[in-house]
């Protein structure tokens, strides 16, 4: 029986079908031929590397006796999981900037870098590298990172206040 439809929002439809196959012990290019496909075809969907079709999804449906759109519904709500990817990803400009275990105490894609400013700063500060810093600078201006620094406590990490020196009162 193949899974809920609310159960794999999000995953590839060539996951759910590979899955399938293996659970029902059938060959891939055994399906191809039963569905007048391309083994090709099959192979690349199972490998997630090509997305299903209405065609294809209506084969399916009729193969595995499930609803004809079972599968359209899975590649649409792949499509959506794809596309909120990416636009979190330019939404937030943390992402692919700072190493996720800077952040090893919460998913960075949900971080609010205007809401959690100050916390930001301090944790690159303490934690960052060199070009993690100069991504901060970039992000939020020197200017801002100095106001943020004079509301922080000292920070009981050393790198803290050596990136201070080094990086944001170099030019005072």
């Amino acid at each position: 029986m193949l899974p809920d439809l609310n159960r794999i929002k999000g995953i590839h439809p060539g996951a759910v079908l590979k899955r399938e196959l293996k659970k029902r012990n059938i060959k891939s290019i055994t399906l191809a031929n039963e569905l007048e496909e391309h083994p090709q075809t099959i192979n690349a969907i199972t490998k997630e590397r090509r997305n299903i079709n209405p065609k294809l999804s209506y084969k399916l449906g009729n193969y595995f006796n499930i609803s004809h759109d079972y599968f359209m519904l899975i590649q649409a709500a792949f499509e959506v999981s794809v596309y909120k990817q990416s636009a979190l990803k330019a939404k937030n400009p943390l992402l692919g900037k700072f190493r996720p275990s800077l952040f090893w105490d919460t998913k960075i894609d949900t971080i609010d870098f205007e809401k959690n400013r100050r916390s930001i700063i301090q944790r690159i500060l303490e934690r960052g590298n060199e070009e993690e810093i100069k991504q901060l600078i970039n992000l939020y201006s020197l200017a801002t990172i100095k106001t943020e620094i004079s509301t922080i406590q000292d920070s009981f990490i050393p790198n803290y206040g050596e990136n201070i020196r080094n990086y944001i009162t170099q030019e005072d």
